[in-house]
């Protein structure tokens, strides 16, 4: 079985080559992430490009997910190859400076000296260390370190999301969004999301003709607020860096379920996201607990897992593409597809806010997926312009291969974080019969299928019913 959980890949100074990227596509990257915290517009104008232009020529459908710095605080970069931060040491942190260094740190938040008082924690780097506050100065804080370890670049501080006096999007993230909408990007992630309002702020139009919004969850607010985020998104990120310093560590592995399963039940991908290979920063294996880690994600149903600083800065990207593919693609052959496709239906109780579209649109992609397992069906095939009814007929999970056909080149390029689908352009006909008729020779011209293989084809039977309604059970010409 091929593998069906799909791998972000973080773009960094380890990356940001044609040849390295090519590579990395070859071993498994189905969507690239491009941190806009990190470099100049030019220089992340100038990487979007060249990521789409690597994509392209693979022949492949590699989406790019751009990521707004949100309010995110961060430490001025440290001098090359960064520094240890002794366990014990006291350390200054202060707003006042363009360099980081041991013995002090400066943070890019104005507010610091206000909001931050004695007893207070000061995690860095997701949690690589962390400082107890002692005292407050008029030029900056008093701290002692708790955990020591080592920071380097530009590593990101976490503070207790109450006492930050920081709203988002921010006036640069919608600045950032009209940028990278302009130039075609497919997907955009907001970070620390506290609520559906945040999400709405962005403004953006709705897919295909606008980006697949994902929601980063990362705040206590945002678990408490997570219905009402998930139904404003297009997808959900379990950012488990900062949601990790947030909460208690032992609550971390039940809400990273708890988020998954809210948002496969609802139709969104989700996204895994944080230290899931931190070891091949410099190490060529992972840790078993790092498999395990990874494994356990696909199993709890994730649509997708992200490797960050390993392909970002650490030594060898392509062999952390490579071994997340070889550690998901086991995962996904051990997947109890049956087990969860039951699980799924009492996940989903009778909704009386739900659309028509959304209830039609349920009994269908439900119906294929059943009818697919009971024809021993080779593929699904899923005709959509907006990619939902891929999306949604991805959430129950079949065993055999989903193929999301659309005449959106846009829509293809989203389709690329959902879950086991393969999307592809293809010319639409004039009725309902003859495009489906056209899909099915279009999957048949992939290998995908031949020619008497049942597949099962769900699509839209007209543009204005903003519903999947049609399911066919058809044999390969």
């Amino acid at each position: 079985m091929a593998r069906r959980t799909k791998i972000i890949a973080s773009v960094g100074p380890a990356c940001n080559d044609e040849a390295t990227m090519r590579a990395m596509i070859e071993a498994g990257v189905d969507v690239w992430r491009l941190g806009l915290a990190h470099g100049t517009l030019d220089e992340q104008v100038e990487t979007f490009h060249r990521l789409r232009a690597v994509s392209q020529d693979s022949g492949r459908h590699v989406g790019i997910l751009v990521d707004l710095p949100g309010p995110k605080v961060r430490c001025r970069p440290f001098a090359e190859g960064g520094c240890e931060v002794a366990q014990d040491a006291v350390v200054s942190v202060g707003i006042e400076g363009d360099a980081s260094t041991s013995d002090r740190l400066i943070v890019d938040y104005e507010g610091l000296l206000t909001d931050v008082g004695p007893g207070d924690q000061l995690s860095f780097g997701d949690g690589n260390v962390v400082l107890v506050v002692e005292d407050r100065a008029s030029n900056g804080l008093k701290t002692r370190v708790l955990h020591g370890g080592h920071l380097e670049g530009r590593p990101g501080l976490h503070i207790d999301s109450s006492k930050l006096r920081l709203s988002t999007p921010t006036p640069q993230d919608l600045k950032l969004t009209d940028t990278f909408i302009d130039l075609g990007t497919d997907m955009i992630a907001l970070s620390f999301v506290r609520s559906a309002h945040d999400m709405r702020r962005l403004g953006v139009e709705p897919v295909p003709r606008g980006p697949l919004l994902v929601a980063k969850i990362e705040t206590n607010a945002a678990v408490e607020n997570l219905d009402g985020i998930i139904e404003a998104s297009s997808a959900v990120m379990v950012a488990r860096g900062d949601l990790g310093a947030e909460c208690d560590i032992e609550d971390l592995p039940h809400l990273q379920k708890h988020i998954i399963e809210a948002c496969v039940a609802q139709g969104r991908p989700a996204i895994t996201a944080t230290q899931m290979l931190e070891s091949l920063l410099h190490s060529p294996v992972p840790t078993r607990a790092e498999a395990s880690d990874i494994a356990n994600a696909v199993f709890d149903g994730t649509s997708a897992v992200m490797l960050s600083g390993e392909t970002a800065i650490g030594h060898d990207p392509v062999n952390a593409v490579r071994t997340m593919a070889r550690i998901t693609g086991r995962a996904d052959e051990r997947f109890d597809y049956e087990a969860w496709w039951t699980r799924l239906l009492s996940l989903r109780p009778p909704d009386d806010r739900a659309a028509d579209y959304q209830l039609v649109t349920d009994g269908i992609t439900q119906a294929a997926s059943r009818l697919a397992t009971e024809l021993g069906a080779e593929a699904i095939i899923c005709l959509s312009r907006s990619g939902f009814t891929a999306r949604s007929t991805a959430r129950f999970r079949p065993s055999m291969p989903l193929l999301g056909l659309t005449p959106e080149p846009r829509t293809a390029m989203q389709l690329s974080l959902s879950w086991g689908t393969r999307p592809l352009v293809f010319g639409e006909r004039l009725t309902p019969a003859e495009s489906a008729l056209e899909a099915v020779q279009a999957a048949a011209r992939t290998g995908v299928v031949r020619s008497g293989d049942m597949v099962v084809v769900v699509s839209g039977s007209t543009p204005e019913s903003h519903a999947t309604d049609s399911l066919r059970a058809m044999r390969v010409p």
